[in-house]
Parts: structure tokens; C-alpha cells; sequence
């Protein structure tokens, strides 16, 4: 096939459209040059515990946490995260919906055998499933946004005594607005709003949160060190991780985050990534060759856009020409195999580019 040559007017100024990692503003990568002498310095001395006390003061901010919630972090990303949590912070048995890849995963790591089989709801992709309360369950955990197939769900807390409410939220976390009170622990990787690089995983603890980890980290179930929610909660005090922390991470992070806090807020990234998502969305009920893959509205994500075509139109091949002409990371979730395209809408990402990338589609699909 030959190559498709978008015109200059409909080129994005930034055509980083990945869903993770994603686009990172150059504001970001002159904060992480300016404070280049803290990496490769020791993360038990003043200046990078700095660095993680103003990082964990700044999602404080930025969430609005209560009154005794506390900002931990660790080593790793969510993967690690959900060995953690089946190890320290699961007591018994959860509840996960699984509405995609991801949700599936945390589900698949609670089947460790000191605890009850987890009890998972499950949808179709492209839907989202609902809790069940059920008897013996002490962690309900969902995801509110599963990346791989652009659907969001509400933060709500699981109306159920004594059971811990905990939400994975790494494509949701500082791009959609939410009270941090309606969760017991909201947990993420920064490499999606927060625009930074992989090796840590945060998350906002509530006080039943904490009170739930000491308490199995002081029974007699094996926990190992480096998965250990104690030693997350101990260090995280301390500004501070287990091991040596991704400090590259930490400033990209600290970037973002001056950013979206002088910018508004929450209240700011929540209104640019519906701007963003919203433009898609209408789009694609417009034309004749594309619809919005989630079929209920409310579920569609505002930070990944999943758009399904035509059998008459190739996604495939309108990826590969947006890619040829320096548009990148379109393509669907691998495993979910449908002839779509999945677009980042996160933060970082300008409103304006969005609606050029509209543009090169069009075009691109006029082409095929």
C-alpha cells in the first residue's frame, strides 16, 4: 500500500496519542534537568527524601485527602502493588470486577493460597460489571478506569462494615475528578496523567486502611519485605522507599504535579481530558464508519477513548499511517483484538491536538 501523506495542517503539534507510557510535556524534562544532580545521590539523605516529601505533599494536595489519610508509595508499579495487597492488605477473601485486562490481573493475584478464592464479577469488554455484596468479603476492589478498554467506573465506597474499598486507578489518577473519601485505598503507576516514568506505585491510604496492613503484618501470615505494606507504610513516613527509589520518576512526577496544581486542580484536568474525550466521542457518533465502543455513555472513559470501525475500514492500516506520519501509539490493546483505535486522552495532552487528530483520521480513512 503507499504510504499516506497527511497534510502539515492536520499533524498534531504532539502526536504522542499511548495510553502508557504516555506523552511527557517538555516542561517536565527541563524540572527533571534543572535537579539532575540528585540522581545517582543517595536516597537516605536530605535532598531526594526532599524530593519524595514534596512528591508525597503534593498528591495530598492534589486529591484533597482527608483528615488522616496518608500518601504511601513502593517500589515497583501496580503489578507489585497487587502482590502486595494479597499479602498485607487482603484479609480473607475480595471482590474484584474485572471489565478488562487489568482488573482480571489484580483478581488473578488474590488467588494466593492463604486466602478464600476470590469471588470476581465480570462484563463484556466495552461494559462495566457492579458490585455484589456478599458475605465474608473484607476487600471489594475495581478499577476506575481500565485502560484496556476505555471504560470508566464511579469511585464509590462499598457500603459494607468492616470491608476496605480499594481502587486501582493508574489511567484514572490525576485526570478525573473524584472524593478521595469514598475510598479506603486509591492506588496508581504515574506514567499516565501524572506524564512520568515507571518503578513506583502511590496510593492515598485511609486510617481502616492502615489499621487493616498492621494488623496482618503483625499476625503470623509470611510476608516478604519487599511486598510488604508495613514496610511501605514505615518508609513512606520516612520520605523514603525499601529500596532505591526511581528518582527520574519522582521529578517527572514532581513536574506534573506543580503543573496541574497551579493550573486548578483536579477541576482543571478533569474539564481538559472530558474536552479531549468528549470530541472523540461525538465524532465518532457522527460518522458513518465509527462508533464509541462503549455502548453506554456514562461508562465511557474520559481519559482512553476506545473508537470501533467499520468492517469496511481498516484500524490497523489507519494506525499504521497515522504512525508514518509521526502520529503514534493509536493502536488498540493487544490481547483485545478489534478493529479500533484506543487514543490517550490524558492531562498531558493538548484539546487542540485531539481535534487535529479527528482531522488526520478523517483523512487518512478518505485515503484507504
Amino acid at each position: 500500500m503507499p504510504t499516506i501523506e497527511i497534510p502539515g495542517h492536520l499533524i498534531p503539534a504532539d502526536g504522542r496519542f499511548g495510553c502508557g507510557p504516555s506523552k511527557v510535556r517538555p516542561e517536565q524534562l527541563a524540572h527533571l534537568q534543572a535537579h539532575a544532580h540528585l540522581l545517582g545521590t543517595s536516597h537516605r539523605q536530605a535532598p531526594v527524601k526532599d524530593l519524595v516529601g514534596r512528591v508525597r505533599a503534593g498528591i495530598a494536595d492534589l486529591f484533597r485527602i482527608p483528615d488522616g489519610y496518608e500518601v504511601l508509595l513502593g517500589n515497583g508499579g501496580s503489578t507489585a502493588f497487587w502482590d502486595a495487597a494479597a499479602y498485607g492488605l487482603i484479609e480473607r477473601r475480595g471482590e474484584f470486577l474485572s471489565f478488562g485486562e487489568f482488573g482480571g490481573k489484580f483478581a488473578a493475584a488474590a488467588k494466593a493460597p492463604w486466602l478464600e478464592a476470590p469471588h470476581v464479577v465480570k462484563a463484556e469488554p466495552g461494559s462495566r460489571s457492579r458490585i455484589e455484596l456478599l458475605d465474608g468479603i473484607d476487600v471489594y476492589a475495581y478499577p476506575h478506569n481500565e485502560t484496556s478498554t476505555g471504560v470508566m467506573a464511579p469511585v464509590e465506597r462499598v457500603a459494607a462494615d468492616g470491608a476496605l474499598t480499594v481502587v486501582d486507578a493508574t489511567s484514572a489518577a490525576g485526570g478525573i475528578d473524584f472524593d478521595a473519601s469514598a475510598a479506603d485505598v486509591y492506588y496508581f503507576a504515574p506514567q499516565k496523567n501524572f506524564a512520568s516514568d515507571g518503578g513506583i506505585w502511590f496510593g492515598l491510604f485511609s486510617p481502616a486502611a492502615i489499621e487493616r496492613i498492621e494488623r496482618i503484618a503483625a499476625s503470623d501470615r509470611y510476608i516478604p519485605e519487599f511486598l510488604s505494606l508495613q514496610q511501605a507504610v514505615t518508609n513512606s513516613r520516612l520520605n523514603q522507599t525499601l529500596n532505591t527509589p526511581a528518582v527520574a520518576t519522582l521529578l517527572l512526577m514532581e513536574g506534573q504535579l506543580d503543573w496541574l496544581r497551579a493550573s486548578g486542580g483536579l477541576a482543571f484536568a478533569d474539564a481538559r481530558t472530558s474536552e479531549s474525550s468528549g470530541a472523540l466521542y461525538e465524532w465518532a457518533e457522527r460518522v458513518d464508519y465509527a462508533t464509541p465502543f462503549a455502548a453506554d455513555p456514562a461508562d465511557r472513559s474520559q481519559v482512553v477513548a476506545t473508537i470501533d470501525f467499520d468492517a469496511a475500514v481498516d484500524a490497523a492500516a489507519v494506525a499504521a499511517a497515522l504512525r508514518a506520519n509521526g502520529i503514534v501509539d493509536t493502536e488498540p490493546y493487544r490481547k483485545l483484538g478489534r478493529n479500533q483505535l484506543r487514543i490517550a486522552t490524558f492531562a498531558a495532552v493538548e484539546p487542540a491536538d485531539v481535534r487535529t487528530l479527528i482531522g488526520a483520521i478523517e483523512y487518512v480513512v478518505a485515503a484507504l
